[in-house]
């Protein structure tokens, strides 16, 4: 599994401790971006994540921004995209278990950093059930 992340400007911090989390645990992932604090616009990374987990089934996306809604919407955008802002251990299991999740997206301002770390063990350690959640994750995509 290789982790793609991507933040804003206000997921900066939260990204940069998840990266120091990667490197001390030996995390393959791939960084999009930003790359400091300066202004700038979420969907350039959520659309640059969201391509590359869509490219390799077995990479899975982190994006953060200030509230997650923003980088939610347009990854959600993409076909075989199931981004899901994930404030909590159970929200995050869940995503993955019945909703096939593959980006997680983590709303920076309203949870902290250890908590976060917590979300995204908690992600990358589920799979999805299929079985009656499949039937309901086909009907996702228009």
């Amino acid at each position: 599994m290789k982790i793609i992340i991507g933040s804003d400007h206000a997921g900066f911090d939260h990204k940069k401790l998840l990266i120091e989390y990667f490197n001390k645990n030996n995390i393959i992932y791939h960084d999009c971006g930003t790359y400091d604090k300066e202004s700038t616009d979420y969907p350039d990374y959520a659309h640059d994540v969201s391509y590359k987990v869509v490219e390799d089934k077995n990479n899975v996306g982190v994006l953060i921004c200030g509230s997650a809604n923003g980088v939610a919407m347009t990854a959600n955008k993409h076909p075989g995209i199931r981004a899901a802002i994930c404030w909590d251990n159970e929200i995050a299991s869940l995503a993955r278990r019945h909703n096939d999740a593959n980006i997680v997206c983590i709303p920076a301002r309203f949870i902290s950093t250890n908590k976060q770390e917590k979300i995204l063990k908690t992600f990358i350690s589920q799979s999805f059930e299929g079985g009656r959640h499949q039937q309901r994750t086909n009907k996702i995509n228009c």
